[in-house]
């Protein structure tokens, strides 16, 4: 029986750029792992078939969480499963697998989420079968099943482009915190990215956006955060914009739209700050607030 952790990633810029042959559209992000995890308990089995079963932890357990629970599925449907079904096919690997994952990452957030237990489930899989793949052919089915799905096996910060699956590892980042607030609605990224309209003029942000964090200025690296998708999402949903005013009026810096929402952040210099801003928000009686840690080192991923 093996247990690993997946946690949930945010964009600190996010440019959507031309539409691609394939219908995806081209991107640039730089995407960081940050501290709050599902978790994954796989453990092989003589019986054919991958069987998920799903509960929720942390605050998505909690009463004030239960607005952020959605439905996430225990079929073929899940990523989870969809994962572990493709390694199996990959391999010829003939035996089945049990499942357990539980949520405490929000879905519909723009947190990856789903994409990160999928990247957890190959690994998990691998292991708990005795499938001795380097990361690098793990990634290459990783980018069959999702844009996001191989970022989570970098294990720290990138700069992802294409449609997600070139990655560029980022070292020097600084330790940083951050504050996530989700609304109680959930937004679908097709929709979000078809209201979108692309902003060529932001190739090259996220780079620029890694050397203002390198150096250590958080000002300028507040002023080249961005993310293209943040009007459409707050087009689709109202609660975005609210809850975007409302991290300005608790103090944030820079408060902006992770991935295609609903989720929002702010980054913070310290811990103390976080969780000043994660109180306020909680006061002002939104239903999901995490204080984080952003993993800014090459272990910060799946573990």
């Amino acid at each position: 029986m093996i247990t690993i952790q997946a946690p949930a990633k945010l964009n600190l810029s996010l440019a959507v750029l031309a539409r691609r042959p394939d219908s995806f559209h081209e991107i640039e992000s730089l995407m960081v792992p940050v501290s709050l995890y599902d978790a994954l308990t796989v453990a092989a089995s003589p019986t054919p078939g991958i069987r998920l079963t799903v509960r929720f932890g942390g605050r998505l357990a909690r009463p004030e969480g239960r607005p952020l629970v959605r439905d996430v599925p225990t079929d073929a449907s899940n990523l989870v499963v969809r994962a572990a079904r493709l390694l199996a096919h990959a391999a010829g690997e003939a035996r089945g697998m049990d499942i357990e994952l539980v949520k405490e990452i929000p879905s519909g957030a723009g947190l990856g989420g789903g994409s990160s237990d999928a990247a957890a489930a190959l690994l998990a899989a691998a292991d708990a079968w005795g499938i001795d793949w380097p990361r690098e052919r793990l990634a290459d089915l990783a980018a069959e099943l999702g844009s996001d799905v191989p970022f989570f096996l970098v294990g720290g910060p990138a700069i992802a482009t294409g449609r997600g699956e070139t990655l560029v590892p980022v070292a020097g980042i600084p330790p940083l915190h951050a504050v996530i607030a989700c609304p109680a609605s959930g937004l679908s990224t097709a929709a979000v990215y078809a209201r979108c309209v692309p902003a060529e003029a932001d190739r090259g942000g996220a780079r620029r956006l890694v050397e203002r964090l390198e150096a250590g200025d958080l000002g300028g690296a507040f002023e080249r955060m961005h993310n293209t998708l943040e009007k459409s999402a707050i087009d689709l949903s109202p609660d975005v914009g609210r809850l975007l005013a409302a991290l300005r009026d608790a103090g944030a810096g820079r408060p902006m739209l992770t991935g295609s929402g609903s989720a929002c952040f702010a980054v913070c210099q310290s811990q103390p700050a976080a969780a000043a801003l994660a109180a306020r928000l909680e006061a002002g009686g939104w239903p999901g607030v995490f204080p984080v840690r952003i993993l800014s080192t090459a272990a910060g991923g799946i573990c």
